[in-house]
């Protein structure tokens, strides 16, 4: 959310509605993809977007998630133009676990930079205000990378209790000789693991049996002070996004190295014809009492070789480390990534939520929207 402190001197007039995909007419759909274009031109004007065909696709495969909700809010001004959004994902009720979940929303948004600092955004949080208190949700997640979001962020009461970083890396910096040695250190059947390789998806049946063990690692990544629910994998979450790949092509690949029936080490990366000219990795962590071995960049090493060789024409490799994983920061330095971005993760709760909405209630904000 991108909305500066609202100035009490300046309202546009605002009604806040909820965006429904399936029953949104042409119209809106119209509006809405021409919004989000300009959003994303402000934001992050040197990524590529995908179309609006693909993006209409995707939000309107949201309602088949089989695990969490998305609620898209919309504010208008009198006119009808759209000004800002803000999104909230849910976990559903009745999937499993629900309860451990149920605090936790993840929300993101933001307002055009035309109108911002118009009580836009205290619009849209009154919004999210009355979501979190029907459906009983006590903790709102929010990002940041932008200047201006943070002081947003901090501004209404939210709380930084996570940093990340994006780094990319050229693949035609990488040295290939030492990325081999890395490989052949760490895949040595001396240390008496056994390599799991899967190349564009993961057997069904075998992922099902994956899912327990990588959820032991990806738990323990590291989150800072984040509150959360258990981090983990789930077969249902990852066949959806098996069966999005499979209709806009792409592929996930997997590296293992096997303790029994632990997982000593993992490195995991996808690409898709959306972006072709770059892959993106995923997760690579080392369980605790394997770590120092080299590991980590031994798998790291077999993923890279591997993606090249299946894919050659890639030119950049993507990925976001947590800033205190100083470990993972130095592997990527010496394979050439560098800092593209960083990112604050803040939270705020129930309570910090409706101390700062209370300075911006939405019966002034109407009352001077109308003078």
């Amino acid at each position: 959310m991108l909305e500066q402190r609202a100035a009490a001197s300046r309202h546009t007039a605002t009604t806040v509605t909820v965006f429904d995909p399936a029953r949104a007419s042409e119209a809106q759909w119209n509006d809405v993809l021409a919004y989000w274009r300009l959003r994303n031109e402000e934001d992050i004007p040197e990524e590529p977007q995908p179309s609006d065909v693909e993006i209409r696709r995707n939000v309107l495969q949201e309602r088949d998630r089989p695990l969490y909700n998305i609620q898209r809010l919309l504010a208008q001004d009198a006119q009808g133009r759209l000004l800002g959004s803000l999104n909230m994902s849910y976990r559903r009720e009745g999937t499993p676990d629900h309860a451990t979940f149920a605090p936790f929303v993840d929300v993101w948004g933001g307002v055009l930079r035309a109108h911002r600092r118009q009580g836009v955004a205290s619009r849209l949080l009154h919004g999210l205000l009355a979501t979190m208190q029907a459906q009983g949700h006590t903790v709102a997640t929010l990002r940041a990378h932008l200047p201006e979001g943070h002081a947003f962020l901090q501004a209404i009461g939210a709380t930084e209790k996570h940093r990340s970083v994006e780094n990319r890396m050229a693949f035609a910096d990488l040295d290939w000789a030492a990325l081999a040695r890395w490989q052949a250190d760490a895949f040595s059947p001396a240390r008496g693991l056994r390599t799991e390789i899967h190349i564009g998806r993961v057997p069904r049946d075998r992922l099902a049996t994956l899912i327990e063990p990588m959820s032991v690692l990806l738990d323990d990544a590291p989150t800072s002070g984040l509150e959360r629910a258990p981090l983990r994998y789930e077969l249902d979450d990852y066949l959806a996004w098996y069966a999005e790949i499979d209709r806009r092509g792409g592929e996930h690949f997997l590296v293992l190295l096997r303790d029994g029936e632990d997982i000593a080490a993992m490195c995991d990366a996808s690409w898709n014809q959306l972006y072709p000219d770059r892959m993106f990795q995923r997760l690579t962590a080392v369980a605790r009492h394997w770590r120092g071995k080299g590991l980590a960049k031994g798998v790291k090493a077999a993923m890279l070789r591997l993606v090249h060789e299946r894919h050659p024409e890639l030119t950049m490799a993507v990925t976001s480390n947590a800033e205190i994983n100083a470990p993972m920061l130095a592997i990527n330095h010496q394979l050439g990534y560098v800092p593209y971005r960083n990112d604050g993760v803040y939270q705020i709760g129930t309570e910090s939520l409706k101390a700062f909405l209370a300075t911006r209630p939405l019966a002034s904000q109407q009352q001077e929207a109308q003078r």
